[in-house]
């Protein structure tokens, strides 16, 4: 599991002064990216040396509590099932130790054609050891 901070900002609310919903969906994006890269795995650098793409697949989004303007979140990442051609992974976002949003995430490796591909053994296995 990894954790990642980030701080509200006024872009990332709505008229009502709260985190715009779709908002949530780019800071777990974030959080998954920095758990690679904080492991060596940069994704841009799988683009160029292995020619596959991460892509969500499918994604289930529970909303609990509202995030505020100047909150700092923690998202903890946790990537939990590896398929053949995909990554299943559950990300939480907590306010003060309490969980305001989970998702259920579904990760799809495909390379720049689009078709699905297995994930190169090394690079699974660093991912299992996050």
């Amino acid at each position: 599991m990894d954790n990642y901070f980030i701080r509200v900002y006024y872009e990332d609310t709505d008229a009502g002064g709260i985190v715009y919903y779709a908002n949530y969906l780019k800071f777990i994006e974030r959080a998954r990216t920095e758990s690679l890269r904080n492991i060596g795995l940069i994704q841009s650098d799988i683009l160029n040396k292995f020619k596959l793409i991460f892509v969500v697949r499918n994604i289930f989004a529970e909303y609990i509590k509202p995030a505020k303007l100047d909150d700092l979140l923690q998202v903890k990442t946790n990537f939990k099932r590896f398929g053949m051609v995909s990554i299943g992974l559950e990300q939480e976002i907590f306010l003060s130790n309490y969980k305001i949003f989970r998702a259920e995430v579904k990760l799809g490796i495909v390379d720049i054609t689009g078709k699905p591909k297995k994930l190169p053994l090394k690079l699974k296995e660093k991912i299992k050891n996050l």
